[in-house]
């Protein structure tokens, strides 16, 4: 898989490249050194995967996320990971809800970097569920609702067992666990999430999981983060 990798710091971007070389089955194709790069990069290389640091000069993580995601081709999107020195980072959601697929902490080890890579290569776009999303409630929690975030008629089009899939979603369940909460097979489980996506016009499941909580589908414990 072609890969990526965005970070201002030669150093940790010289690392990860390094890293992900050792792997028969990436490709590092690209490196940028801030978010304009990343796109230009992008563009050129129509990587799988990017690793994307958040905070850059010229143009941030976040920009570039959003920016990839208009320019993407509809069978061949990139999948964005974020990485931040925080979990608990505002930037992280502002990045999430821009289309990234999901975050590392950038003290992640190799084998967890390669195991994500591959994760969200697959299309499995929700990296580490539980952590992301507490991320997403807990800013969904402490933010103030803006004027263009979604209300409950954007999930109108559900049907009411669909509705049933994008809330477990939401609680960071896989498709095994999934089919376990619904008594259906893994099959149905992916038919009924792709309808899901395909609804409401969204790119994988951490868009899913953002979604349900912005329309008060799910409701943040108060708090909680986890």
């Amino acid at each position: 898989m072609r890969i990526v990798v965005a970070d201002d710091h030669e150093v940790v971007r010289a690392g990860y490249a390094g890293l992900l070389a050792t792997q028969r089955d990436f490709e590092v194709v690209g490196t940028a050194r801030d978010g304009a790069e990343a796109v230009r990069v992008c563009r050129e290389q129509r990587p799988d995967v990017v690793l994307m640091d958040v905070r850059m000069p010229v143009t941030d993580g976040i920009q570039a996320t959003a920016e990839l995601m208009r320019r993407a081709e509809p069978a061949h999107p990139p999948r964005v990971l974020i990485l931040t020195t925080f979990d608990l980072d505002e930037h992280v959601y502002d990045a999430l809800t821009a289309g990234a697929s999901g975050f590392l902490l950038k003290d992640v080890t190799a084998e967890r970097l390669f195991d994500a890579v591959r994760v969200v290569a697959a299309g499995d776009a929700l990296l580490a569920p539980a952590v992301t999303r507490r991320l997403i409630a807990e800013f969904a929690r402490l933010r103030p609702r803006a004027p263009d975030r979604p209300d409950g008629d954007a999930l109108a089009a559900l049907t009411p067992r669909e509705t049933e899939v994008l809330r477990l979603l939401a609680e960071g369940l896989s498709n095994p666990e999934l089919a376990g909460r619904l008594h259906v097979g893994e099959e149905t489980v992916k038919t009924h999430v792709s309808r899901v996506l395909a609804k409401l016009g969204l790119r994988d499941r951490t868009q899913a999981v953002v979604m349900a909580y912005e329309t008060g589908l799910v409701v943040p414990r108060s708090g909680s983060t986890g």
